[in-house]
């Protein structure tokens, strides 16, 4: 198999089948990101796919999922992602579905009647990394996209009825400006309809902007106490019927369920958590976290 690095997915992909179609990220300047910092972004040939393909087939048990691999498959053209649907359904004729990461600006270039037909031939499940609906936050930390361009582009996966998730950078704000990440993030956020909010807590490493932020003074990361007041505000804010999804290992506190069904349940389960738990045992906690 073609993999120019170690495989990105969501927890909830372990058992797909990974298939590189893109390498590095086609933006690369986000400033907490330490992603594909040495790798170049590139396009996977088509020959390179259909041997990738043809190994899948031959060394592979019968599986229902491919989850493409680079930072934002999505980046690439409608024809181009048909194509690679279509491949995948001639070597592959029992994958039922075909997911990848996504940046915002990745929809810019599809139509809502492209984004049906992606749909058609088996995408679904795309992960966007919006981090944020906060136009300060979104420009400091150079994603590249505004808050309104959010929603345009997202209503059109929602009107084209493909389904989404989106992630929740949870300490993204910083020391004392976490209501607002929070706020205008899940105002964004009930304009949408993701099947999915997946929570990510900021985990800041040293081959980023961020970091020199920090070591300047110019940053300041939350506390351990204050990301769980930022999440609950979050959470409290949100009126979306989704899943809220803080399984995955860069959380302290790990939880999953419906909104709004768990919503009161998750919210007093963090209370619980931020009244009884001291600062000092969830920052040995994050810094584990860190040396995994």
């Amino acid at each position: 198999m073609h993999f120019a690095s170690r495989i990105i997915r969501p927890p909830y992909e372990a058992r797909s089948k990974f298939l590189q179609v893109t390498t590095d990220c086609s933006h690369n300047n986000c400033s907490f990101c330490s992603y594909y910092r040495n790798i170049q972004y590139s396009v996977s040939p088509v020959d390179e796919i259909i041997e990738d393909l043809e190994e899948l087939r031959n060394n592979s048990y019968s599986f229902k999922r491919i989850w493409l691999q680079g930072a934002d498959p999505f980046s690439l053209s409608f024809d181009k992602l048909y194509e690679i649907a279509s491949l995948i359904h001639e070597y592959l004729p029992f994958v039922q579905s075909i997911g990848g990461y996504a940046r915002i600006d990745s929809l810019k270039n599809k139509t809502l009647e492209e984004l049906k037909i992606l749909k058609e031939v088996g995408y679904n499940s795309i992960v966007f990394g919006m981090e944020s609906g906060d136009d300060y936050l979104l420009d400091y930390m150079n994603k590249g996209y505004k808050s309104d361009d959010i929603i345009e582009q997202l209503s059109k996966m929602d009107e084209a009825e493909l389904s989404y998730t989106l992630i929740f950078l949870n300490g993204l704000g910083g020391h004392d400006y976490g209501f607002s990440h929070a706020i205008k993030t899940a105002d964004v956020i009930n304009r949408l309809h993701p099947e999915r909010i997946m929570i990510n807590g900021l985990t800041v490493f040293e081959n980023t902007q961020l970091f020199k932020e920090i070591k300047a003074g110019k940053f300041v990361e939350s506390k351990e106490k204050e990301k769980i007041i930022e999440l609950k505000c979050f959470l409290e804010r949100l009126d979306v019927d989704t899943f809220i999804d803080a399984t995955n290992d860069s959380n302290c506190i790990h939880f999953f369920g419906r909104i709004p069904k768990n919503k009161n349940a998750i919210i007093d389960h963090l209370q619980e958590i931020y009244e009884k738990t001291e600062e000092k045992v969830l920052r040995n906690k994050r810094e584990n976290l860190n040396r995994v």
